[in-house]
């Protein structure tokens, strides 16, 4: 065998070996979910997703942002279905035409910590409305994600229950982040100022400090997720079949059972309340 044979030989070989062991991976499909990112950070899609993808053979891209800019993106085609939690603004997308069918996936709540002085009092308040409105009248610093998530979207609508508008204080007492949840609890800890956070996003947050759950079980904290999927009608690139393996799957009993199984520290992060 001559040298040129033997490299032309050596390279169909590798070519060859690489071509059967990456066939596989680069054959596999995948879809794409634009995700609130308290599902990401807390922890649940690394629980969830390897269970789906071994039973399913249907790999699943994550790209976790806030709910607005979740939505937005589903509207611009860039996915294949949403996992939100802002009910009205899902309801708009799919009025909108942008979205096929809302259904509800899993619930948990919202929160609001602070630093265990606690300087406005708010663990002895009975609701939600009066811890916000003794933070405003204390101007107690408060740490907004201001990025239209649907944390955002909670925490703008309980401020307007109690008819307070603490956009006035912006850059005072009110700090608005323009950040995800993780870097603004990272932000209010840093700065000895309460926020609003979704329970599960805070059990798996590793920076608490003395930070500590003050006010909690108000019936307005309630925090429904919705899972979408994106209008092929309108975005033609939707993986319809592949999204709808995954939805259908979510919403199955064995979905809903591996979704409530999810626990950090004992605890239940969400609670699957799909439709029977």
């Amino acid at each position: 065998m001559t040298p040129l044979t033997f490299i032309r030989t050596a390279a169909l070989a590798l070519v060859a070996t690489l071509g059967l062991s990456a066939g596989p991976l680069a054959a596999r499909p995948f879809i794409t979910v634009q995700s609130t990112t308290s599902t990401q950070n807390s922890g649940l899609y690394d629980y969830l997703l390897p269970k789906f993808t071994a039973e399913k053979g249907i790999d699943v891209h994550v790209v976790a942002v806030g709910t607005g800019q979740a939505l937005k993106n589903g509207a611009n085609c860039d996915g294949d279905l949403l996992v939100v939690h802002a009910k009205p603004a899902e309801e708009k997308f799919i009025a909108a035409g942008y979205g096929v069918k809302r259904t509800d996936l899993m619930y948990n709540d919202f929160i609001i910590v602070g630093p265990a002085a606690d300087p406005a009092e708010i663990g002895n308040t009975k609701t939600v409305v009066d811890a916000l409105k003794a933070i405003a009248a204390n101007k107690a610093p408060f740490a907004s994600r201001g990025d239209n998530s649907g944390t955002n979207k909670k925490e703008i609508a309980l401020w307007k229950a109690t008819g307070i508008d603490p956009s006035t204080a912006s850059g005072r007492w009110y700090r608005e982040t323009g950040s995800g949840m993780g870097a603004t609890l990272n932000t209010a800890v840093g700065m000895n100022a309460y926020t609003l956070t979704d329970r599960a996003t805070w059990l798996k947050f590793g920076n608490k400090g003395d930070f500590t759950i003050l006010s909690q079980g108000d019936p307005s904290l309630f925090n429904q997720y919705g899972i979408i999927l994106v209008n092929p009608a309108q975005c033609t690139n939707v993986k319809v079949k592949l999204a709808k393996t995954f939805i259908d799957w979510m919403l199955s009993p064995h979905g809903q059972k591996i979704i409530g199984s999810y626990r950090a520290f004992g605890t239940q992060l969400f609670h699957p309340n799909a439709p029977k």
